[in-house]
This record gives structure tokens, C-alpha cells and sequence, in this order.
């Protein structure tokens, strides 16, 4: 029984070992600890009635200037368009999003910011930049601009990849 227990304790040593080797699981576990952040902080200061959730954080993301379908977000989150339509539900009460009719299918809408969602947003990206400071004193700025510079750069390689895959298109 011992031995059943320091091979499952060695298995799992391996394991964290390979995920901190990981990129993917890097970036995964910082955007989940800088999210927490940022939705901590700005529930902190914000309205009592409009407490953010991470997983608004991650719908508001994916929403496009002109607004963006309900099908749209929940393929760009991987989630049930039910799922979406939930939090869109919670963010339309809160006064954040609204819904609009598609100009381009009328049978469709589209979720959009209202004027206090994007005074949100704003209010956000001031929050993320704050926590973008604080982290440079840690890990120093020259750091932290290569870093942003790197993910841009990752940024633009992985939606290159994302439309080559796409169905219909061929290069």
C-alpha cells in the first residue's frame, strides 16, 4: 500500500513538473490568478448591485465593437450559446450589455456595450494597468515590456493559425 502511494506521489511530482515546463499551462495559470486579481479589485470598487465574476471577464473579452452574436461568443469561449445567453442576461440587468438586432439577419442579435459598459471596460483596463505596474516593480519593467511584446507577438501567430483554420479558407 505504501509503494501504491509514493508512485502515485511520484506520477504526481512528474506531472507538476511537466505543467510548470508548459507554456500553455503558465499563461493559463497567470491569466487565472491576474483575473481573480482584477475582478477582486474592481468589485472592491464598484457598485455593490454589479458584482463582476470571472466569468464575465472572459464573455466581455470577446465582444466586438459593432457587437457580436450569441453563437459567436459561445464558440469564441467554448461554452453553450445557454451559457452565454446567461451571462449576457446578468451583464443586460447590471446595465453593462444590450441586445440589438443583427443588421445583417434579422432573426439574430447582436450583445454590444451600452455607454455605462464601456465606461466599465474603461474602468477595467485602468484596473489591469494598475495590476500591470505593481507586477513591473516585481519582476522589473524591461521584463515586463518584453513580455507584453512577446505576447503580442503570440497573439498575432496564434489568430494567423485560427484563420487558416478556419472552414473555407485555403492558403
Amino acid at each position: 500500500m505504501v509503494w501504491v502511494g509514493k508512485r502515485v506521489k511520484e506520477g504526481w511530482e512528474q506531472l507538476e513538473a511537466a505543467k510548470r515546463a508548459s507554456v500553455g499551462q503558465l499563461l493559463l495559470k497567470c491569466a487565472r490568478l491576474w483575473d481573480e486579481r482584477a475582478v477582486a479589485r474592481v468589485n472592491q470598487e464598484g457598485e455593490a448591485q454589479a458584482r463582476l465574476r470571472p466569468a464575465h471577464t472572459r464573455l466581455v473579452a470577446h465582444i466586438d465593437v459593432e457587437g457580436t452574436r450569441l453563437t459567436e461568443l459561445a464558440r469564441r469561449i467554448g461554452v453553450t450559446k445557454q451559457a452565454v445567453g446567461q451571462l449576457v442576461e446578468e451583464l443586460v440587468q447590471q446595465g453593462t450589455l444590450e441586445l440589438a438586432p443583427d443588421p445583417e439577419d434579422k432573426r439574430a442579435r447582436r450583445v454590444r456595450f451600452t455607454p455605462k459598459g464601456m465606461a466599465a471596460i474603461a474602468h477595467g483596463l485602468e484596473v489591469l494597468h494598475q495590476l500591470e505596474t505593481e507586477l513591473s516593480r516585481k519582476v522589473g519593467a524591461q521584463r515586463m515590456r518584453a513580455l507584453h511584446e512577446t505576447l503580442g507577438e503570440l497573439l498575432e501567430a496564434l489568430e494567423q493559425l485560427e484563420r487558416e483554420e478556419a472552414p473555407g479558407t485555403e492558403e
